[in-house]
C-alpha cells in the first residue's frame, strides 16, 4: 500500500473560474472501481499512533480528483456514520490525477472544494481540520490502493476566562482578523484575509462554560490575529468589550490565555483591554513557543 502527503509538490495552478464536471457521490463507491483511496490522519494530538481510523476524531470528509487541466471529475462528501467512512472507491482511466481531500468537525456542513487552491467551509465557520493535496497516477489495468495522510492545516485558539461571569451576561462575541476561513489545501495554509465571527453561550445545558475554542488557517507557519471579545445579554445588546492584538497563532499548535474578563465585583467592568488576560502557546498539539502579553 502507497502512502502520500503533499502539500504543494509539483503544485498544478489552476483557475477557480474553470468549467467543471462535478457529481456528488456521497459514499464514494463506485462499481468496476479501480482505485482505492483511505485516508487517514497523520500523527496528531488526540491519535495514539499514526493510522487512527478517521472517525475517531473528526466527522466529515470531502474529496474531490481532477484531472490535469484543473477540470474536477468527481465530488465525493461523506459523514461519519457513512459505511467505510475514510475509503473511496473509484473508476478512472488511466492518466494523472490531483486529488484534494479534506476532513474537519464542522457543524454546519461539509467543506466546497473549488480547485486544488481553494476550499471554503460553510458559513465560513472553521472547526479541526486536516487535508492533503496529492497527485495520483493511473497506469494500465492494475487496481490501485493508495493510503493518503491529512495534516492538520489549523491553529486554535483556546480561551479559559477564570472568576465569575456576571448574570446578565448570556454569550460572547468573538470577532477575528488575520487568519484565514479559505484553504489552499496545494499549500496547508489559508489564502483569503477573513473577518470570523463566533458566538458562545456561557451556560450550556444547565452548566456554565468558562472555555472557548476558536480556529483559524493561518496564512503561513506563524501568523497574528486580532480578536475583539464582546460581552452580550440575551437581547444581544453589548455589555462590555476587549480589544486584543498581535496573538500569536501557529499552524498544529494551541495558543492558549487564562485569565479573567470581568471585574472581581462581578459587574462587566468597562473600558478596552486585555482583562487580565495571559497568552501563552500550549504544547497539546506539536512543538512549544513561548509568549508574553
Amino acid at each position: 500500500m502507497k502512502k502520500v502527503i503533499l502539500f504543494g509538490l509539483a503544485v498544478l495552478l489552476v483557475s477557480c473560474e474553470k468549467p467543471i464536471m462535478d457529481y456528488d457521490e456521497k459514499i464514494g463507491h463506485e462499481e468496476d472501481a479501480n482505485v482505492t483511496l483511505r485516508f487517514l490522519p497523520d500523527q496528531q494530538d488526540g491519535f495514539d499512533t499514526r493510522g487512527t481510523a478517521l472517525a475517531d476524531q473528526l466527522t466529515r470528509l470531502s474529496v474531490a480528483i481532477f484531472r490535469q487541466d484543473g477540470t474536477k471529475l468527481k465530488s465525493i462528501n461523506q459523514q461519519q456514520d457513512d459505511a467505510d467512512f475514510g475509503r473511496v472507491d473509484v473508476l478512472l482511466e488511466p492518466g494523472t490525477y490531483r486529488v484534494v481531500a479534506v476532513a474537519h468537525n464542522s457543524t454546519e456542513g461539509s467543506a466546497t472544494i473549488s480547485s486544488t487552491e481553494k476550499v471554503t467551509f460553510a458559513n465560513n465557520k472553521m472547526s479541526d481540520t486536516f487535508a492533503c493535496c496529492a497527485s495520483l497516477t493511473v497506469e494500465g489495468e492494475e487496481p490501485i490502493d493508495q493510503e493518503l495522510l491529512l495534516q492538520r492545516v489549523v491553529a486554535m485558539v483556546r480561551l479559559t476566562v477564570t472568576g465569575t461571569i456576571p448574570d446578565e451576561v448570556a454569550r460572547l462575541k468573538f470577532y477575528y482578523t488575520g487568519g484565514s476561513s479559505t484553504l489552499n489545501p496545494s499549500t496547508g495554509y489559508g489564502c483569503v484575509q477573513s473577518k470570523q465571527t463566533e458566538y458562545r453561550p456561557v451556560v450550556l445545558d444547565g452548566s456554565p462554560v468558562n472555555t472557548f475554542e476558536l480556529y483559524t488557517a493561518p496564512h503561513e507557519l506563524n501568523d497574528v490575529l486580532k480578536l475583539v471579545i464582546t460581552a452580550q445579554d440575551s437581547d444581544n445588546q453589548t455589555l462590555n468589550e476587549w480589544t486584543m492584538e498581535n496573538i500569536p497563532i501557529t499552524r498544529n499548535k494551541i495558543t492558549t490565555w487564562t485569565g479573567t474578563l470581568f471585574s472581581g465585583g462581578g459587574g462587566t467592568g468597562g473600558g478596552t483591554g486585555s482583562g487580565g488576560i495571559n497568552i501563552a502557546l500550549d504544547t497539546q498539539w506539536d512543538g512549544t513557543i513561548s509568549y508574553t502579553w
